[in-house]
């Protein structure tokens, strides 16, 4: 097999989601909502909770295992000299059921400093599917001073830092680089495929009405007094906001039926493609993790059997498989490691 279906790997969380993984899957709905996420090939664990979160390919071996028994198939030689045997990038669905606790996560900077990981959490987010006047909140409005911030968080006064926020409206196919410091809260009514650092740090400025107490577990066991310090606390302006919601223009080379999501700060951590086959997507070998958003169509590898694809199918594609092509009717989110290398 060169190019693997994933069924959906559910980690439970402590916000809501509202069926739509099941929906757009077409898989039975669980009855309790604390499972509005799927992580897809995930060689990741939810923070203090391993093994949750990581991913078991259909034959039944570790994802994790796999890669680490031959990287260089699965990821390519160049990939594996910057890495190793690490696909530094999660993938995951995410089905927001209510509003997201305003949290914030820290960059490779902080978190080499503090949390001995190599890796932030910059993140970035494609939008499947949103209710009208569905919105995310991204980064402060204005420049917020330390003991500002401490109060908000210690005496909880939510409105107030929401208030102190961009609220960003968004519709089906946008795509929103979300940069690490960035506070950030992603509104009800969306279904996202969201792209990220291979880490589940969060610091939570925000927990009052959900399933976790954030004095005790928001802040990544360093304090609060430690933790804020990963937040930019600086204004995001209109000029920026745009940047982070803006999609690089394609190049003359582009293959055909492909096209680029994120601006181009987003290629040091990763890169996302929308695929419309037009008559064909044309996929160079590369580790990616294909999303198929509508439709249906077939995958298929140089090395290996066409794959009949459709809407909610999750598909983790090696470099070995060399390069691919998706036809049909159909449309899809490529996600893959950084091309920066």
């Amino acid at each position: 097999m060169t190019i693997y279906p994933l069924p959906a790997n559910t980690p439970r969380s402590f916000y809501r989601g509202a069926g739509r993984i099941a929906q757009f899957r077409g898989i039975p709905s669980a009855d309790d909502p604390y499972y509005p996420e799927d992580w897809v090939a995930s060689t990741t664990s939810r923070f203090g909770a391993a093994p949750a979160g990581l991913t078991t390919l259909p034959d039944g071996r570790s994802l994790a295992k796999a890669i680490a028994d031959d990287p260089v198939w699965w990821l390519g030689e160049r990939h594996v000299a910057e890495h190793g045997a690490d696909p530094a990038i999660l993938v995951k669905l995410l089905d927001a059921g209510e509003r997201l606790p305003l949290h914030v996560h820290p960059d490779r900077r902080f978190a080499a400093a503090h949390l001995a990981s190599p890796y932030g959490k910059t993140e970035a987010w494609v939008v499947v599917s949103a209710e009208p006047e569905a919105a995310v909140h991204l980064g402060f409005a204005r420049d917020v001073e330390p003991d500002e911030l401490s109060r908000w968080v210690a005496d909880q006064r939510i409105d107030q830092m929401l208030d102190a926020t961009n609220r960003v409206q968004v519709r089906a196919g946008d795509a929103i680089v979300c940069p690490a410091g960035l506070p950030h809260a992603i509104g009800a009514g969306i279904l996202l495929v969201e792209v990220q650092e291979p880490t589940d740090f969060s610091v939570l400025l925000e927990w009052e009405g959900f399933a976790i107490d954030g004095p005790a577990n928001g802040h990544l066991g360093l304090g609060y007094d430690q933790a804020l310090g990963c937040v930019d606390r600086s204004g995001l302006g209109a000029e920026r906001l745009t940047e982070l919601h803006r999609a690089r223009p394609s190049s003359s080379d582009d293959r055909p039926g492909v096209r680029r999501l994120f601006p181009q700060l987003a290629d040091e951590f990763f890169a996302a493609e929308r695929l419309r086959p037009d008559p064909v997507s044309v996929l160079e070998p590369a580790y990616s993790v294909v999303t198929v958003t509508s439709g249906d169509g077939t995958i298929t590898s140089e090395q290996g059997p066409p794959v009949p694809v459709k809407a909610g199918d999750t598909l983790l594609v090696p470099y070995a498989a060399g390069w691919c092509t998706l036809r049909g009717e159909t449309t899809a989110v490529r996600c893959k490691p950084s091309q920066t290398l």
